[in-house]
């Protein structure tokens, strides 16, 4: 009985844990001693250890501390990587579905983010500063997603479903990487209003903004990946130090 109570005792990352471990293994020790010679019992020192190890044993095993949970940040960021490359897989297919012969025409989109100006050392982004960036830039796509699927419903877009599903899918990153913001205490920008083309006259001019839009998400989702990925990285290393 002594022996299997001893082993179920709860184990943990404290030393406490490991005392009691070694207390226990004391005890069945001795338990085994006394079982094999039990005449033993009344006059050896056996009988006076083991009742003051059974009278030590509570004040270990009440002295393990509850362990502390963390916000398990770095599940987030991995979750957030893993939606930005669902995006990411979506926008190449429908580029693939609906490739132009040439490249479209560029430029339509004044207020899309510019993807060429990011910072070439990725490693030495900061996590605070960094989430917001990404939000300011996903909310700016999201508005102009939203003028492209009333456009392609206006012209019988045939990638109208796959778009709607894309837009989810942004609106759900958009809420992950908000309540990621919020655990790691990252400001929330006010991003100006976009700025968004006229509407196109005809549907080769949907597929032309699409298109762009496309592609420039697309550059967008590279770079969020990448960024999500190497906050988590960080992240691991820090939680070890």
């Amino acid at each position: 009985m002594f022996t299997l109570w001893c082993n179920i005792v709860p184990r943990g990352h404290y030393h406490y844990i490991d005392m009691t471990a070694l207390l226990c293994g004391h005890i069945n020790l001795i338990i085994a001693s006394i079982s094999s010679h039990p005449a033993v019992l009344v006059d050896s020192s056996s009988s006076l250890l083991l009742s003051l190890l059974l009278a030590q044993l509570p004040l270990f095993t009440s002295a393990v501390p509850a362990p502390y949970r963390r916000p398990n940040v770095v599940h987030e960021l991995d979750r957030l990587a893993n939606q930005t490359k669902n995006l990411r897989q979506i926008t190449a297919d429908l580029l693939k579905e609906h490739a132009f012969e040439t490249d479209p025409e560029q430029h339509r989109f004044k207020s899309l983010p510019l993807m060429n100006n990011r910072a070439s050392d990725i490693n030495s982004l900061e996590m605070r500063p960094t989430l917001s960036q990404l939000h300011t830039d996903l909310k700016s796509f999201e508005h102009h997603f939203a003028w492209l699927s009333r456009a392609s419903r206006k012209h019988h877009h045939p990638a109208l479903p796959k778009l709607g599903q894309m837009m989810s899918l942004i609106k759900s990153l958009t809420s992950m990487l908000e309540h990621q913001m919020m655990r790691v205490d990252a400001q929330r920008l006010s991003p100006p209003s976009p700025s968004m083309p006229p509407p196109p006259p005809s549907q080769f001019d949907v597929l032309q903004s699409s298109q762009e839009l496309l592609l420039q998400f697309r550059l967008f989702c590279d770079w969020a990946q990448r960024v999500f990925s190497v906050l988590s990285t960080k992240s691991k290393m820090s939680a070890v130090q």
